[in-house]
């Protein structure tokens, strides 16, 4: 059902450089930059974009919404893990350690807000 994610930005050259740290945990890349965005795709598949940090199209301020979130599924625990980790290092924060929720569910999670707010979730589900 989801195209693609989009959130937005007020500096676009500090998100990159977030991004582009965090993205490649996920196997993907930024695959086109202009003024205004910058797209990543699967490494597998560069044509297929599947998301893109962006300035506003209506030139107001970007803010992240109260309650919003961004769920990214991942294929293993450890990569959440190494997402939320290459996230707070690129200067994110911390909104919630990787693990299991509830403690002793089969969905593993991890939570952090990127450089302009926007909250991330990085999920896995394991298979039993």
């Amino acid at each position: 059902m989801i195209a693609y994610v989009m959130v937005g930005t007020n500096d676009l050259e500090r998100a990159v450089k977030f991004y582009d740290l965090l993205m490649p945990k996920m196997n993907m890349v930024r695959v086109e930059t202009d003024k205004d965005f910058a797209a990543y795709a699967p490494k597998s598949k560069p044509e297929k974009i599947e998301f893109y940090v962006t300035k506003p199209f209506d030139s107001n301020r970007a803010n992240s919404g109260n309650g919003t979130m961004i769920a990214l599924a991942v294929e293993t625990i450890q990569i959440v893990a190494d997402c939320h980790k290459a996230g707070i290092d690129a200067g994110g924060k911390d909104e919630g350690a990787p693990g299991f929720r509830p403690a002793h569910g089969k969905i593993y999670y991890a939570y952090l807000r990127d450089l302009d707010g926007n909250k991330l979730c990085f999920v896995h589900e394991q298979e039993f």
